[in-house]
């Protein structure tokens, strides 16, 4: 499960995301899942959530 499936992806999941600001080094970012933005089932870059401090990334790792 790399978090390009939106039916993968639930609030309350321990994921790394990819920020912003890091997409041109790849630096992965910890957190809690809070919400899904990314509406659609697939994302070839990963489904854009809200972590529980506020961040906006893209899941790239799901960690349980």
């Amino acid at each position: 499960m790399d978090g390009r499936n939106r039916s993968d992806v639930k609030p309350g999941l321990r994921v790394n995301v990819i920020l912003k600001k890091d997409q041109r080094t790849g630096t992965k970012t910890e957190g809690i899942v809070k919400d899904l933005l990314t509406n659609s089932s697939y994302h070839p870059h990963g489904i854009k959530v809200r972590l529980a401090d506020g961040q906006v990334g893209r899941v790239c790792d799901i960690l349980e």
